[in-house]
């Protein structure tokens, strides 16, 4: 019996109406018009598009949005006085850097120059401290996504044996970190494999729940599983072209034999990707209702 496919594209529709109905409340009731600005440096494809996206989202959601374009030369003293100038500019609640950055631009010190109350990607490490407590934060959009992903799919999480397979700061870590904090959506038992584990698939065999974020198109086969597993996949691997010219795309698990065996898992596209926007508009609401003294 095939699982069932959990869906990013619903999923994401059902949060960005709750949404829709929060920020026109929002707009009403306070005059409050959320606020988010987004920095991209040069002229990457895949960052373009990215941004693209995240402003079209922010627009028909009712977010205020503004994108800042420099170019891939523009120094770190530049976008270090930009970002400081979003910093107080109280119209804006959020603030997305873009990354990858130039080489000649250190990341890490973009990134914590960002106000942590505008941090709504969840990167600067007060937010990644107060997440690691289990205190009131900006969660990273991707985990964040798959922990709504689970609950709205009605996947108990407490008890279950987990394993997440990457240990990215950006997925791998987070996530299991949230999965395994005493809160709604966690209390579970999480292992974390990676590159370095012996024996994968001596735990990956275990999961009740398992989480794929190792950027290895196709890695986890059927054999790798047990009956009944959910499957959160969320690799995005570009494996070819078809005729039309569109990109062909795979997950980290192969998804034709592994979903003869799981309860239920994500499709690549339409899984996981869609819910990262969403919740980096989440957090773009959460940080306007937290700046204007609402929460």
């Amino acid at each position: 019996m095939s699982a069932k496919i959990i869906s990013g594209t619903e999923t994401a529709k059902a949060i960005r109406e709750e949404l829709k109905t929060e920020v026109a409340q929002l707009k009403e009731q306070h005059d409050l018009v959320p606020g988010l600005v987004t920095i991209l440096v040069g002229e990457d494809p895949a960052s373009q598009s990215y941004v693209a996206a995240k402003n079209k989202t922010a627009h028909n959601l009712g977010i205020h949005s503004e994108q800042v374009t420099l170019d891939a030369d523009t120094s770190e003293e530049d976008l270090l006085a930009l970002v400081d100038k979003y910093n107080k500019d109280t119209n804006i609640h959020g603030i997305l850097v873009q990354l990858p950055l130039p080489k000649h631009i250190n990341e890490a010190k973009i990134l914590y120059a960002i106000d942590p109350n505008k941090d709504v990607d969840g990167f600067h490490p007060v937010n990644v401290g107060k997440m690691m407590l289990g205190e009131q934060c900006f969660l990273p959009c991707t985990p964040h996504g798959c922990l709504e992903l689970l609950q709205r799919s009605g996947v108990e999480t407490s008890g279950a044996e987990v394993v997440v397979v990457g240990r990215s700061n950006i997925v791998g870590k987070p996530v299991a970190n949230l999965m395994l904090q005493k809160r709604e959506g966690g209390n579970a038992t999480v292992t974390l494999c990676h590159t370095r584990t012996r024996d994968m698939d001596f735990h990956t065999k275990r999961a009740d729940i398992l989480v794929v974020a190792a950027g290895v198109a196709n890695m986890i086969k059927a054999d790798q599983v047990k009956e009944g597993v959910v499957v959160i996949d969320v690799g995005v691997n570009r494996i070819g072209v078809s005729e039309s010219g569109k990109a062909i795309l795979a997950g980290d698990v192969e998804f034709e034999s592994v979903k003869e065996k799981a309860a239920a898992i994500t499709p690549v596209p339409g899984g996981v990707g869609p819910m990262t926007i969403t919740m980096l508009m989440k957090n773009t609401v959460q940080a306007a209702r937290q700046l204007a003294g609402l929460e």
